[in-house]
This record gives structure tokens, C-alpha cells and sequence, in this order.
């Protein structure tokens, strides 16, 4: 490989990365938004999504920082 090639590797962001602040802030804004989503289903709704409200409940308070590493792509 040469240089140049390497450079332009390295340089060029991973299509799973946020790109900058602002997809960051949006990626967290849309989990904030997920769980208070999750927090308004009614327990019919939580059953189809094989949840429970307890489980619903303690996903729902979570930081929008604390997410599984398979989201943070």
C-alpha cells in the first residue's frame, strides 16, 4: 500500500461513524426520543414486543449516553 493510499484510509470517516457533533447529538436525541416512546406503551403493546414493563421501565430511565456498543457504530 502506499502512503497515499493509506492516508486516504485512514482520513475517510467509517459509514458507521457520526460525522460530527451534530449527527452525535442527533443519534441522542433519537434515543432520548425512543424511550420515552417505550416508557407510553401500554403493557399490550409491551407484550407484543416480547418486553416487559418492568424491563420497559428500568430501559426507559437510562442516560441517553448509556447504550449497548453495537449502537455506537
Amino acid at each position: 500500500m502506499t502512503t497515499v493510499a493509506r492516508q486516504e484510509s485512514v482520513a475517510r470517516p467509517s459509514a458507521n461513524r457520526p460525522r460530527g457533533v451534530w449527527d452525535a447529538l442527533r443519534r441522542r436525541m433519537a434515543i432520548a426520543q425512543q424511550r420515552r416512546a417505550l416508557r407510553s406503551l401500554d403493557d399490550h403493546m409491551l407484550k407484543d414486543i416480547g418486553v416487559t414493563a418492568a424491563e420497559a421501565i428500568a430501559e426507559a430511565e437510562k442516560p441517553h449516553w448509556d447504550v449497548p456498543t453495537n449502537w455506537r457504530a
